[in-house]
């Protein structure tokens, strides 16, 4: 009876794979992203050669570049938070839901924390204001995109790629197929997060000239 059991339920794990492969996963590593936009080239596709894990996703925002911008630069742990889910990304503090001008300011080199102590995380590797940001694991084997793509005057594309080469015989590995199997769970509420917070604040700084 216990061998039909296991038989059965690693065939029952065989078909759900199958279908998480077949249907979750594509969706996983290119939610809300165009056939255009998951071929395009962008800035930092050559850091990381051979990508283990390749994914870019989308989300359209009724809120210019320059509207967008601020939200990403003050992004992070000990910062203005992830947009995500407080409770598991920013040690229960809830995300920042105004620019923040101490934390406006960004460099070549700077660091965006994702640890609780604020000192471990990714570092600023390029950057054009207004337009993109590039940030790297400072090795080469990660690197992390967000870039706005403007479709008019009031409508911008904002697309993050990442791009991650795996050491599978490094402890980190335990970390980084965590990552591969739940990072879209962060990264689709932190995109609709930024989203929700821009195209908010645009509307407020329209009523506000309304008023004047």
């Amino acid at each position: 009876m216990g061998i039909k059991v296991g038989i059965g339920l690693a065939a029952l794990g065989a078909v759900l794979f199958g279908v998480y492969l077949r249907f979750i996963r594509p969706w996983q590593l290119r939610w809300g992203a165009t056939d255009e936009e998951v071929a395009r080239a962008m800035p930092g596709d050559g850091v990381v050669k051979q990508p283990t894990f390749n994914a870019t996703r989308a989300v359209t925002i009724q809120a210019r570049p320059e509207e967008i911008w601020p939200w990403l630069v003050q992004i992070g742990i000990t910062r203005a938070g992830w947009y995500s889910y407080d409770w598991l990304d920013n040690l229960g503090h809830h995300s920042a839901e105004r620019i923040i001008p101490e934390w406006q300011h960004v460099a070549v080199g700077d660091l965006i924390p994702i640890s609780p102590d604020g000192k471990a995380g990714m570092r600023v590797k390029a950057f054009e204001p207004n337009q993109w940001m590039l940030r790297w694991d400072n090795k080469g084997d990660v690197t992390w995109y967000w870039g706005l793509y403007p479709q008019d005057d009031s409508q911008t594309r904002l697309i993050t790629r990442v791009r991650s080469s795996y050491r599978w015989t490094k402890p980190s590995i335990l970390f980084s197929l965590l990552v591969a199997f739940t990072d879209i769970v962060m990264m689709r509420k932190c995109m609709l997060g930024i989203k929700q917070r821009a195209e908010r604040a645009r509307r407020q700084a329209s009523k506000a000239v309304g008023v004047m």
